[in-house]
């Protein structure tokens, strides 16, 4: 776990994304990509940034990202609702995802997730088999 600061604490999920965000702005001329700053620390819990061509911050409840992402706005709005469960977070995430490899040709063909909570890092692998009919 990288330790930025003297006082011997991980940065916080906005230092982070500030620093992001810094390096987008300063080199937006070059970049032709957004960020997605996700992470979970002890005083704020769970918080998601983006950082946007341009390099402006932004903080979300959620955050979507791709050329996929343009065939499932209307999904997510509708379906996302604060404070699910993991598992009820993790079908949302696997059903968002496989339609916007259904609908576009650029958004590859597994599902990697990464599920931040206070226990720590989980990672996911969904192969199309275990989400082609969700």
């Amino acid at each position: 776990m990288y330790k930025a600061n003297n006082n011997g604490k991980s940065p916080s999920t906005k230092i982070a994304a500030s620093i992001f965000q810094e390096l987008c702005y300063n080199n937006k001329d070059n970049l032709s990509a957004g960020i997605i700053c996700a992470g979970y620390d002890e005083k704020n819990g769970g918080e998601v940034y983006t950082i946007p061509l341009g390099g402006s911050l932004h903080q979300h409840e959620y955050a979507i990202s791709g050329s996929g992402s343009v065939f499932i706005y209307g999904y997510c709005k509708k379906n996302y609702k604060p404070n699910m469960t993991k598992e009820e977070t993790v079908n949302f995430m696997k059903t968002s995802l496989s339609q916007a490899i259904k609908w576009d040709g650029s958004s590859g063909g597994v599902i990697r997730m990464i599920v931040l909570t206070k226990s720590g890092i989980e990672r996911l692998l969904f192969l199309p088999d275990e989400y082609i009919n969700a």
